[in-house]
Order: structure tokens, then C-alpha cells, then sequence
């Protein structure tokens, strides 16, 4: 589990960060591109000692310790965020509920415990992932890791077109509607991404929350059904039909 002793974690890998940091620039370069994570969280020593952490494996840091200042900080377009629930001014959720609109980066909520009620409230607003403290700080960081090789992946540069007025083009994760685009969540794109890519084939609510989430799990998959939901009233809403068809008792398709 996590551990606040700051000092200590320091003294154990300060020393190895030059070295870690020359060894990268002698492999990569001065032009190797580190992964940007923003860490937004009211206590400070939880801040500094993910800094730490995730400055000795390599990454750009940015920090936060207020709703507020996450708010602005997000607009620097982080490859990730972790982000703090509950906070004094503004709430993680209400952050995430503003940063959705101008960042499509992963972003995993931290929190001391968690409601489904809450859970399925923050997947609806746009979060990835949630981790509950206290945690283990190596767990974080693959989790971390696997975030960003999902949305390093290449991906289809194709445009697919269903009918004479539905497009998908998969490298710029957009659905078009007679020539104009649908705005989607990045996790509403992802459904939407593994059915089309798979036409006809039913995918239950676990295998869906498994594969779009990108790593093993044990959470509420009614997740899915609300994501689900959001996008069926998208597509309503500019008089598309609804491509993702229910098969009762099993899951989900796209429609062929």
C-alpha cells in the first residue's frame, strides 16, 4: 500500500535519477518524447510523493492541488490525469465534468472509497478508471501504463462509411452524421470503435467493460448500459438510427 513517508521514498531513488535520466537521453535522445501526467490532489504529501515516483520513471509532470488550478493546468493537454475526488473548492468530479470538454486524455479518479452510485456517475462524465487509497503506488503505475498503451495504439486510419450519411473515421476517433460530426466521451468513441470494427458480433456488457477499460476487471460492468445509453440519445438526438441493437440476455452489436 502506499506509504506517505515521503522522505524515505526519496532517499531510496533520488540517487537514481540522474542516472536514469542519462540513460534515457543516451537511448532516445534529447528529442525523446515523455509522457505528460498530471496529478491533481489536495494533500500535498500524496502530490509530492507521486511526483517523485513518476518523475523517476520517466514522465513530465504537472501538479495541482486545487480544483481550480487543475481546471487550468488540465489545458496544457496531459497524456494522463490522476485525479483526487474530494477536494474542498471544486470536487473531482465537477473537474472532470469541465475538463471533458477541451481533453480526451485518460483520466483515472483517486479516492478513499467509492458508492457504484458514485462509480457510475463519474464513468458517465468521462473518467477511465478509479483507484481507491490507499494504494499500492507500483499498481498505480501499471495501471498508469496500461492508460497510455491503449492510447498510443495506432490506430485505423480509415474512414468506414455504414450508409450514405454515416462515417466513422477511426484515426480521428469522430462519427460523422450527413457530413457533421457526433460529439462523443473518449469512452463512448471506444465503444463504438470495438462494435463497428466487429459488425454483427455480440459482445456482453463484461467482455465490453474488459476490452474498452484495456485491463482485467472486477467493476460494475452497468457502466457499459449507461455509456451505451448516451450514445443511443446522441444518435437520436440528430436523427440517426441506432446502430448498437440489444441482444436480450447476451449484450450488444453493431448492426449490419
Amino acid at each position: 500500500m502506499i506509504r506517505l513517508n515521503r522522505k524515505a521514498f526519496i532517499s531510496s531513488m533520488a540517487k537514481n535519477i540522474y542516472f536514469y535520466n542519462t540513460k534515457i537521453s543516451e537511448r532516445y535522445g534529447n528529442g525523446f518524447m515523455r509522457n505528460k501526467i498530471l496529478i491533481v490532489d489536495d494533500e500535498m504529501d500524496i502530490v509530492s510523493m507521486l511526483k517523485d515516483y513518476f518523475l523517476y520513471n520517466g514522465y513530465d509532470v504537472i501538479t495541482a492541488t486545487n480544483g481550480l488550478e487543475a481546471i487550468k493546468k488540465a489545458q496544457n493537454q496531459p497524456d494522463i490525469i490522476l485525479l483526487d475526488i474530494n477536494m474542498p473548492d471544486i470536487d473531482g468530479i465537477e473537474v472532470c465534468s469541465q475538463i471533458r470538454d477541451f481533453v480526451t486524455c485518460p483520466i483515472v479518479f483517486l479516492t478513499a472509497r467509492i458508492e457504484d452510485s458514485d462509480k457510475i456517475k463519474g464513468f458517465g462524465i468521462g473518467a477511465d478508471d478509479y483507484i481507491v487509497k490507499p494504494f499500492s503506488i507500483d499498481e498505480l503505475g501499471a495501471r498508469v501504463s496500461a492508460h497510455l498503451r491503449r492510447e498510443q495504439r495506432q490506430r485505423k486510419s480509415s474512414k468506414i462509411h455504414f450508409d450514405n450519411k454515416v462515417a466513422i473515421n477511426y484515426s480521428e476517433r469522430s462519427v460523422y452524421y450527413n457530413g457533421t460530426i457526433i460529439p462523443l466521451a473518449k469512452k463512448e468513441f471506444d465503444i463504438i470503435e470495438l462494435l463497428s470494427s466487429h459488425t454483427g458480433q455480440v459482445f456482453s456488457k463484461e467482455r465490453i467493460y474488459e476490452l474498452v477499460w484495456d485491463y482485467d476487471s472486477e467493476g460494475d460492468s452497468s457502466v457499459v448500459a449507461e455509456h451505451i445509453r448516451r450514445i443511443r440519445t446522441k444518435f437520436a438526438a440528430v436523427g440517426m438510427k441506432s446502430y448498437i441493437e440489444t441482444v436480450w440476455g447476451v449484450g450488444y452489436k453493431w448492426a449490419k
